[in-house]
């Protein structure tokens, strides 16, 4: 199945609360990449305050294994057993699902040396440094990097190096602003202590 399929499989689903677990289950082999969209694609919406740090949590978990060259997601059972209310996510998956659909029509496995032990690896450390900026409480500061994670596990599961390179250009951008609204901050703080 598809990404899409499997989104729109879940949108689908009639009970209100779904277990981490059984959610990662459905993914199969696309786990990761699939786990990576499901928990930052939903940040491009608009959601609660809070859903960033909601949904960054499982991305502080998954995507340092990436990293690591673990093969498929790990997590501790209690963690597994916890069970996510499906109706925040139901409706950012049927609003994300034409857009996947979109990029699964244009995108083929290309520029493959991207990817493997050591491309899989510098993709989950990007992810990794990515989902930590994502769960700052920045205004709208979540917006970048869960772009670049969604472009990134499009990329896993696509195989699909042009999205990958989108994904590594759109970290730097995120990392750029990050460092200017850092500056901004701290010559407002500066000027604040000094103005005493």
């Amino acid at each position: 199945m598809s990404l899409s399929e499997i989104l729109r499989d879940l949108g689908d689903l009639s009970h209100e609360s779904e277990t981490l677990g059984a959610l990662v289950g459905r993914f199969g082999r696309r786990a990761f990449g699939a786990l990576l969209f499901v928990f930052a694609a939903p940040n491009l919406l608009p959601l609660p305050p809070g859903s960033s740090t909601f949904l960054g949590a499982p991305l502080m978990l998954f995507a340092p294994q990436l990293a690591l060259g673990v093969k498929t997601p790990w997590m501790p059972q209690r963690l597994r057993d916890r069970r996510l209310e499906m109706s925040v996510l139901r409706g950012a998956f049927l609003k994300l699902i034409p857009w996947v659909e979109q990029v699964e029509r244009v995108s083929r496995a290309r520029l493959t040396f991207l990817f493997g032990p050591v491309g899989d690896r510098l993709i989950g450390l990007a992810c990794t440094v990515l989902a930590f900026v994502l769960m700052l409480p920045l205004p709208l500061g979540n917006l970048l990097p869960a772009a670049a994670i969604s472009l990134f596990a499009l990329a896993l599961i696509q195989r699909d190096g042009v999205l990958a390179l989108a994904g590594y250009a759109l970290t730097v951008v995120s990392l750029g602003v990050l460092a200017l609204a850092a500056g901004v901050i701290h010559t407002l703080v500066t000027g604040a202590i000094g103005g005493f």
